[in-house]
């Protein structure tokens, strides 16, 4: 029962209290994921903000940068690979968890999201500038990463498996096609489960406070996810 009430990798989440005591640590490189306007107002102190599109998408403004174009970025950003690199946000860890999955796709796993995100370090007082740190280039370097991006054909041989869970995480009325966001199609990839992301996070709305571990497993297991199956997630 006591490892239901803990997080399975606790070592994927700052919490604002470590954040706080690391400020000073030379070895942490704190990125603000925002788009940058909203950096250039306020962030954390100590912060570097992406110059990007907040998505970190390539060339063709649809997929994630390639190996060497994210390198470049991130280098750029003075995010190197010897860096614990803390990603957050002020949009409930959406962009936060963009940036983390792209740093694991390209192996560089020493990274955490900010649990909370910018609004709970905020609320609690903790330091925040509109001033722009200096920052060194540094070198980041592309390495093997797990094997955590699907693609068309993953999805086309998931449909139907019984040990695997294609899950949407988009709002309902985008899953129900009721809102197709300019896409061609509404509606959803069949046999996909619906759960949308902000569901696993505490009110208010884009808290960027992840639910308790407990209530976040209820969630998955009413809709099928569990930790035998394999999920693709979009």
């Amino acid at each position: 029962m006591a490892a239901e009430t803990k997080f399975a990798h606790p070592e994927l989440l700052a919490e604002t209290d470590w954040l706080a005591d690391s400020l000073d640590d030379p070895s942490v490189r704190i990125v603000d994921c925002d788009e940058f306007p909203a950096y250039q107002r306020l962030h954390i102190s100590g912060a570097v903000g992406l110059r990007v599109h907040h998505y970190l998408k390539g060339e063709d403004d649809v997929h994630l940068m390639g190996p060497d174009q994210f390198a470049e970025t991130m280098s750029q950003h003075g995010i190197g690979s010897g860096h614990t690199v803390v990603a957050y946000d002020g949009m409930g860890g959406l962009y936060a968890a963009r940036l983390w999955w792209a740093l694991v796709h390209y192996g560089h796993t020493n990274v955490k999201v900010l649990n909370g995100g910018f609004r709970k370090w905020f609320e609690e007082g903790r330091p925040v500038t509109s001033e722009q740190p200096h920052v060194e280039r540094a070198r980041f370097e592309i390495r093997a990463g797990s094997n955590c991006l699907s693609q068309l054909d993953d999805m086309r041989e998931a449909i139907g498996r019984d040990d695997t869970v294609i899950w949407d995480v988009r709002s309902s009325a985008e899953y129900t096609g009721k809102d197709p966001r300019q896409n061609k199609h509404g509606g959803h990839i069949p046999g996909a489960v619906h759960l949308e992301w902000l569901d696993l996070t505490q009110p208010p709305a884009r808290s960027g406070l992840l639910l308790p571990p407990q209530e976040m497993r209820a969630k998955l297991k009413e809709v099928g996810i569990t930790p035998e199956k394999l999920v693709l997630v979009h």
